[in-house]
């Protein structure tokens, strides 16, 4: 009795000074808030409706770039400063802990606006869609690159593929899209720039050899494999095929080849939709950046190989394979549909009979055009 009556007493010992300890930094918090709110009024931080400017770059666009990156960046919601988030701020390196909470607040604040603007303009198309499917199928998300955290585990057919691929990380929608809608295998997705939402396009130097991937505006891809996400149990046997639907809401995370040939940053935003329309494809023609790829003594086997991992391809993008350790790139330069043979911009690989054939490759190109440009010198110069 008196070993639990020392319990009871500390226990009732402890809650009367954590009350003491709270009635006395409530004053303290209250202060902090109002520090912080007269500071932020008198810097410029961004309002419910406007973001902050973007980068020089994207700020300032060249002549050569498309109608969407010339829109002016300023006052449009969906356009994020990813400089807004550096440097971090440090307890260690800032001046005092209001400014230290200031800094976290406005960075915080940036990405905010950012999310609630895109999640307001999903809720606008669920609450106006015609059916549950259209409201499932379509979302605009913020773009994040894929990295080998999201690598599938061995055993898996995407393992080690997670760069090398088409597929993407997608939210849990898009899940349900597939089973509302009863969407055929291969289920593909569309990544779309908006014009007048996504950032200016990230500049390039121009590829002579490749000039359709310039101002390429979308792309069409696959899900991840992963596994079927536990709550989705109830679905069709013939829908439980292993995919990757656990990204956060409003969020899509692509593969590096896929952002470089839409020109995306980290943050951007863009359309995801799920598309049912896509053509089978007949054949492609691919151009190797390298010629060594060609020395390969069975490179069709592997070109065969590694295009399994592709669910469908794009006119006019750089695709990547790897071979023991190498990394090799391929332009999309023609793109053929069955059974007509007509040229399209994208078209399915998966599950279809297509004959895939290679071009010159892009450094014999340069080699080539180098010794032409050599002999026309010295043709002048004589």
């Amino acid at each position: 009795k008196v070993i639990h009556a020392d319990k009871k007493s500390s226990t009732m010992t402890m809650a009367h000074i954590g009350n003491s300890i709270r009635r006395r930094l409530s004053p303290f918090a209250i202060l902090l808030l109002a520090y912080a709110a007269q500071l932020s009024s008198a810097i410029p931080a961004p309002s419910l409706h406007e973001l902050p400017k973007t980068t020089s770059l994207a700020s300032s666009p060249s002549k050569s770039q498309s109608n969407d990156d010339a829109n002016p960046t300023n006052n449009n919601p969906f356009h994020f400063d990813p400089t807004s988030q550096y440097p971090r701020p440090s307890l260690l390196t800032s001046s005092s802990p209001f400014s230290f909470l200031l800094t976290k607040w406005i960075q915080a604040n940036s990405l905010a606006l950012l999310e609630q603007a895109v999640e307001d303009h999903n809720a606008e198309h669920v609450a106006t869609s015609p059916s549950l499917a259209d409201s499932l199928s379509y979302r605009r998300c913020i773009v994040l690159p894929l990295d080998d955290r999201f690598d599938p585990p061995v055993g898996v057919f995407s393992h080690n593929h997670v760069q090398t691929g088409d597929k993407m990380s997608l939210s849990r929608n898009f899940w349900e899209a597939i089973a509302k809608s009863k969407a055929e295998v291969p289920w593909l997705f569309e990544v779309t720039r908006v014009e007048g939402v996504t950032s200016p396009r990230v500049q390039v130097p121009l590829d002579e050899f490749h000039p359709t991937s310039k101002n390429l505006s979308r792309v069409v891809g696959g899900a991840l494999d992963f596994r079927c996400p536990e709550n989705y149990a109830f679905l069709p046997h013939w829908m439980m095929k292993a995919l990757d639907f656990r990204c956060p809401e409003n969020y899509a995370f692509l593969p590096h080849w896929m952002m470089k040939a839409l020109g995306l940053r980290p943050r951007d935003v863009v359309d995801v939709r799920l598309v049912t329309t896509t053509p089978p494809g007949s054949a492609v023609k691919l151009r190797p950046h390298s010629n060594s790829f060609l020395n390969i003594h069975n490179h069709q086997a592997v070109l065969e190989t590694e295009l399994k991992h592709y669910s469908a391809l794009t006119l006019g993008t750089t695709i990547p394979f790897d071979y023991r350790g190498e990394r090799f790139f391929f332009d999309v330069v023609d793109l053929r549909s069955a059974p007509r043979g007509e040229r399209v911009g994208t078209a399915k690989v998966q599950d279809c009979d297509i004959a895939a054939e290679f071009v010159r490759a892009k450094d014999e190109m340069e080699k080539m055009k180098n010794e032409r440009d050599r002999k026309r010198r010295s043709a002048e110069s004589e």
